[in-house]
Order: C-alpha cells, then structure tokens, then sequence
C-alpha cells in the first residue's frame, strides 16, 4: 500500500469516547454510514489503551467522564499523539471547559446534544477529506450517497456526446450539473449557452433558438444569431424544455436530429455542432400520455437520464450547503460571520425547503445581511415572520377560549386533498389571519400565500370567509 493510501486509511479511523452507551452508539452508526471506521470507548482511560494499540485521525470525547476526564485525554493525546485531532463535545454551560480544550490543542467543540451531520462536517474538516466526491467539481456541496453516484457518473457523462435529460424539483440545482456535465466533457473550451424556454413566447423563443433574417417580421431590423448556432461546437442547455409549445417541438426535434437550423426567415439551412442538455421539473411521461409533450421529442432527449433529488430527501446536506454559502456570502459582504446558533441550525435542518438548494441558497444571503453578531441566529432567518406581522392586520378575537380545528379527513382521500382542507380551515378558525395561521401549522405565511395560489383561492376571499367563520364564533359564544 502507498504511503498516502496507508494516510486516507487512518484519517477514517475515529475513536469515539462517551460514558453514556446511548449517545455513543446513536453518533458512531452516523458516521459509519458516511464511511467513517469507528471504534468505541466508554471513557478516556479505555482510550487511551485503544490508542496505544492503533492510529486515529480523530478522537471525538466527552469531557465529563469516569476514571479520566476529556480534557486530561486531550492534553495526553496532544502530548503522545500529537497528529491526533481531537473534537470535543461539552455539556450546556460548560463554555470554560471548551475554551480550556481550545487552548490545549482541540480541532474544534460541539456542544450537547450533538448533530451527526455537524459532527461529520467537523471531522472532514479537521481530517482534510471533504465530502467524498470526485476532484474538480467543487461547485456542487454534497455528501449524499445518491448525489455522490450521481457525480461519480459525470466523467462518463461529459465524455459523451449523448443527450442529457436532468429532471427534478425547481431550485435542485439542474443547471449547476449541467454545468458540470459540459466542464467535463471535450466541448470544455465551447461556449455553454442556456435557454429558458418558459421566458419566452412561442415566436420570439423560434427566433431565440434558431435566428432570424433581416425583415423576416416586423422589427427584425438586422440579422441575428439563435441560440444554437451562439452554441456551436459546445453545449446548448435547454431549460425546462416542458414548457416549450408542441409546433416548436417539432422544430427541434428536427434541429437535433439533422444537426442544422432554419433562421426565421432565412433561405437555407444551417449546419450546427451542439451538445443538447435539457432540464424539466415535471413529469413528461405524464405530459406525452396527456398529449402535451412529442414522445419522439422526449426519446432524443432522454438518452441519459439524471433525477436530481428535493434537498428534503438529503437533509445531511443542509449544514455544508449552510456552511458553503455562509462562507460566500460573509466575504462578498465583508462581514466576519463564522457560524450558525443552534437554533438557527435546528430551524434550517427541519425546515421543508419547498424551493431547494435555491431557497436555501436566498435565505442565507439575507440572513448574511441582517446579521448583527458572529453567528447567524434564528431572527436573522426568518424576517418574513416579522414582515408578515406588520402586514398583516390581526383580527380582534371575540373571545380568549380555545378552539380546536376539526378537519374532515377520510380513508381514500389524497394527501394534496388533505393539506387543503387541513389549511383552508385552519385559516378559517383564525379568521383569515395568514400568521396566526402558519403559526399553528408550523409553516411560514409565504407558504400558506403559495398555498392559496396553488389552490386558485384569493387571499381576499380566503380573509372574508375567516372574518364570516370568526363573526359567527362571537355571536354564538357572547362575552357574559
């Protein structure tokens, strides 16, 4: 084995130390799901006869233990050993014990109760490993098994002239990869040109794609480029491709297939040489079954087919991606924030993320900017909550009792049915009030906003059937 191999091997070795049994176990299966090999010790003595017989890259220690304590481990560890990192995790309270491990030689603390994804973040950090990933794609933050198969894939991928088809959510990051796909492949040094083909009407998205002649319609005043001949011999992306019209469709299918375009108004063909990369988040299997989508479109496109999983389904990378963009946006705004509070981290792990990778993304530039301390905290998220208050015009509460909300919910009913029911009267029994509302669901007033459009419902008439509902509890419950 090389010397270097023989190094990876012993930075994955992390010694974990702990005298409560649940704690210790409950952290060791979630580093050995990310590839950590990890052994256990009830206290620092045992740890320290583990350590005389084989090499750590790390030790993760409590500090309050039996027979010998954290911080005596540390220093024996940083005295014998001292290539060792050591992360230590403390109790609530226990800020001197941190700071004296600090200064001691420690990596970094956690305090109790302690997140596996932070953990594991701290342990790459302190072993220099990152998340596992192949080199030179630094541009995408995960450590998700599925995202991680999916970028083993990419060199394979972009040394391919075949059709990508990227599928996902809205805000999973599709042009990113796509991206990625063209840096990586032969056309490296082409242009990448993208579309959005739901920005634009049917005949200016034609002329867009393929070019116009001088004159071919009114203020057409010059002869202009489209967008695949802007891409010649690189990558052309074409962004949610379901929502392009079907007559145009036909046009394209024909593009790609016989590797030329017709200007608008143009009297000969065009030759082109471009890589087509598509993004979709909608079904088109759904969309061709409905008649909406060319089934023949849909073939030449999904040659290589990539889903793209919602950040709700790979929650472990919301503190990296947190982290990573924290990172960007302290320096673009010159401020010297180093960290989140655990309440603003608890509230961004559990938070549903409906708008991905991107929202995640918007919600820690702002909470950057409204940042008034060396850590982000939870108000420095969530202004929405204060905006919505003074917006909003709480309704005077006829009476202090308590109401429960009764939701019709049966057996064969679909869950999209029951969210409605579950939020239309809820809003009702809070009398239209949006943020009373979202407080009691445990969602924020733009979601149930978002809710209300996707339900074809105006906020007005939503506010005037909780005013009615609100002015019939007062009546039938007068003030004795």
């Amino acid at each position: 084995m090389s010397l270097l191999g023989a190094m990876n091997r012993v930075a994955q070795r992390v010694l974990l130390v702990d005298d409560d049994p649940l704690v210790r176990e409950s952290l060791a299966e979630t580093l050995r799901r990310r590839g950590f090999q990890v052994t256990e010790a009830d206290n620092g003595q045992e740890a320290l006869s583990l350590l005389q017989k084989e090499a750590f890259g790390a030790v993760v220690t409590d500090v309050r233990m039996p027979k010998l304590n954290g911080i005596e481990l540390l220093r024996r560890i940083k005295s014998e050993y001292p290539l060792t990192e050591v992360i230590v995790m403390t109790a609530f309270g226990e800020i001197a014990d941190a700071k004296e491990c600090m200064r001691l030689g420690a990596w970094d603390y956690l305090e109790k109760p302690v997140k596996g994804p932070e953990l594991v973040h701290k342990l790459q950090e302190a072993l220099g490993l990152g998340p596992q990933r192949p080199a030179g794609l630094d541009e995408i933050v995960t450590g998700d098994p599925r995202m991680l198969r999916l970028l083993e894939m990419l060199d394979q991928i972009g040394q391919s002239s075949a059709s990508v088809l990227l599928s996902g959510e809205s805000g999973t990051g599709k042009e990113v990869f796509a991206r990625a796909i063209h840096k990586r492949s032969p056309r490296a040094q082409g242009p990448f040109v993208a579309v959005n083909c739901a920005a634009l009407p049917e005949e200016l998205l034609e002329s867009e794609l393929f070019g116009h002649e001088k004159g071919a319609f009114t203020g057409a005043i010059a002869t202009r480029k489209g967008k695949f001949e802007l891409a010649h011999g690189g990558t052309l992306l074409l962004d949610e491709i379901s929502e392009m019209p079907i007559p145009l469709q036909a046009k394209l299918l024909r593009a790609i297939q016989e590797r030329e375009i017709d200007r608008v108004g143009g009297t000969r063909p065009i030759r082109v040489d471009v890589r087509i990369i598509a993004t979709t988040n909608r079904d088109l299997t759904e969309m061709i079954r409905k008649g909406s989508f060319r089934e023949d479109l849909y073939y030449r496109l999904c040659v290589i087919p990539l889903t793209l999983p919602p950040l709700r389904e790979r929650r472990g990378d919301i503190p990296l991606l947190a982290r990573h963009f924290l990172r960007e946006f302290a320096a673009q705004n010159g401020k010297k924030i180093t960290d989140f509070t655990d309440a603003a981290m608890e509230w961004l792990e559990n938070h549903p993320w409906p708008g991905n990778v991107r929202q995640l993304r918007n919600t820690i530039e702002r909470a950057v900017v409204f940042a008034r301390g060396p850590r982000i905290e939870l108000r420095d998220l969530r202004p929405e909550i204060l905006d919505a208050t003074l917006q909003e015009t709480p309704e005077p509460e006829a009476e202090t009792t308590e109401r429960s909300v009764r939701v019709d919910v049966r057996v064969g009913m679909t869950a999209y049915e029951a969210e409605r029911r579950l939020i239309l009267q809820t809003l009702e029994e809070c009398g239209g009030n949006k943020t009373r509302a979202a407080e009691i669901l445990g969602i924020t007033p733009r979601t149930i906003r978002n809710k209300l459009k996707e339900y074809g419902i105006t906020e007005t008439t939503a506010r005037t059937k909780g005013k009615t509902k609100a002015a019939s509890a007062a009546k039938e419950s007068p003030r004795s």
